[in-house]
């Protein structure tokens, strides 16, 4: 006879997937909205981030053009600002706001910036555990007694990692893009209106990483419950 077992807790895995998937396409859209609108002054991404980083005092990192469609990033381990295809050189609004956050980071690693070098910090631990949690976990479920509880609960505890992760990258991103309207605010690189067009986008930027914090603490809480019977009887 052929048994089905319904897995009721896939629906924690679905709702966090369809979070995200709503995240992305919202900042896409936002983004691409906003990627038509040219700014008053005509300044690209790049002349806006080397622009910023001055007014900084930092005059150690790079801008560099990457490949790719909102793929810009900082890396503070070579002090690269990575903008990319449709941040480099383009003049719209969308282009120098997203400029004007990755900049905010530059300036959080040269301050010091706390939750930025706990993330850091976190980075190995949280790529290693989000690869090693489901691993250990099921050849704990096949084995029996200390040996058991011991590979699910490090499991566990692997994956809480990646979870904490997600969790301190919100107040990272949410506190890079404030010191991006921060600065286009006083600068007067952007109009009123275009630094309200900014905060649309990097608010809906902001909702990604709050969707896939969202979608690990769900994925954790789907471990748990899965695990929480097999651990109580050991």
């Amino acid at each position: 006879m052929f048994y089905y077992y319904y897995d009721w807790t896939y629906i924690l895995v679905l709702i966090g997937a369809l979070i995200c998937i709503a995240a992305s396409a919202r900042v896409k859209s936002v983004f691409n909205r906003y990627s038509t609108v040219r700014s008053h002054t005509g300044m690209t991404g790049r002349e806006a981030a080397e622009q910023i980083l001055r007014r900084n005092g930092i005059y150690d990192v790079q801008v560099v053009h990457i490949a790719g469609n909102l793929t810009d990033h900082y890396n503070p381990g070579n002090k690269t600002l990575g903008l990319s295809d449709t941040v480099y050189n383009s003049a719209s609004v969308a282009a120098i706001g997203v400029a004007a956050h990755e900049c905010g980071h530059a300036v959080q690693h040269a301050t010091g910036y706390a939750p930025l070098s706990i993330r850091g910090a976190l980075v190995p631990v949280a790529n290693f555990g989000s690869m090693a949690a489901w691993p250990l976990i099921i050849i704990g479920l096949f084995m029996n007694g200390e040996t058991s509880a011991f590979l699910i609960n490090l499991g566990i505890l692997l994956f809480s990692a990646a979870v904490l992760f997600q969790l301190v990258t919100l107040p990272v991103e949410f506190n890079a893009s404030n010191r991006a309207v921060k600065v286009l605010e006083s600068s007067g690189m952007l109009y009123p209106d275009e630094v309200g067009s900014v905060k649309k986008v990097l608010g809906a930027a902001a909702l990604t990483y709050v969707a896939s914090a969202a979608s690990m603490i769900l994925q954790l809480l789907r471990l748990i419950i899965l695990t929480g019977g097999r651990r109580r009887n050991d």
